[in-house]
């Protein structure tokens, strides 16, 4: 299932599948403001068909507002990528939860994703929700690295195999942390994207516990259904 993985996984990376707008009636609204953008593109991307496509764009020229209309049919991962041009910044990407209504993205030119302002998905509050648990682990994690690098620089072997065990239990609550997030939010479809992206490589247990804790509504949907086919992949190997 490393399709699945691969796809997930690429956050970061601008591998750009254009696709024509879709003319059907749109049940899902994108719009807001880049406080300080007066001319760049903005792209729309999700993860279609295991690959990161770019489903839509908009010139900036002046006007700084941006409206994305599209058609989903349960809440789904997006995001709001910056084309900044020959820039080498890396502060282009804004992840969001979309659902269908109205949905507002106001953030700024100099900080585009520690800026953003996301309104209108309770799908993404609980997406926002697992990210400030998971951010407590992972800034501890942090300091533990550099803890390690001034442990062994300065010749405190017996300092650094006790950060170095210490790390490994982060880790695994980080795991952990995942995984009761999910099933104790079971009705979210949040619960059913982190088993995909955070426990893929997990025991196969945490899947299947994270699938059968779904609500039926949830598992209908597009990561339920994800999930249930990687679960029926893995155990077939």
């Amino acid at each position: 299932m490393k399709k699945y993985i691969c796809a997930f996984a690429v956050s970061g990376l601008l591998l750009l599948t254009a696709c024509k707008k879709d003319t059907s009636d749109y049940n899902l609204s994108v719009n807001g403001k880049v406080e300080g953008l007066k001319q760049g593109k903005l792209y729309l991307y999700k993860v279609q068909d295991t690959v990161f496509t770019a489903i839509d764009s908009v010139v900036i020229k002046g006007n700084p507002s941006f409206n994305f209309n599209l058609t989903i049919d349960s809440p789904e991962m997006f995001f709001l990528t910056l084309d900044r041009g020959h820039s080498k910044s890396i502060d282009n990407q804004i992840p969001f939860f979309a659902e269908q209504g109205n949905i507002e993205i106001n953030t700024t030119l100099k900080s585009f994703f520690k800026d953003a302002k996301i309104l209108g998905s309770k799908t993404n509050d609980v997406y926002q929700e697992y990210l400030q648990t998971r951010t407590l682990i992972t800034n501890r994690q942090n300091d533990l690295l550099i803890e390690i690098f001034n442990a062994e620089k300065e010749n405190n072997q017996q300092k650094a195999d006790s950060l170095y065990v210490l790390n490994k239990k982060l880790k695994a609550r980080l795991y952990l942390n995942a995984a009761n997030f999910a099933i104790n939010h079971n009705d979210s479809d949040v619960a059913p994207y982190i088993a995909l992206t955070e426990l893929y490589d997990r025991n196969i247990k945490y899947l299947d516990t994270i699938y059968n804790n779904l609500t039926g509504k949830v598992a209908t949907h597009k990561y339920g259904q994800q999930l249930r086919e990687y679960i029926e992949e893995r155990k077939t190997k």
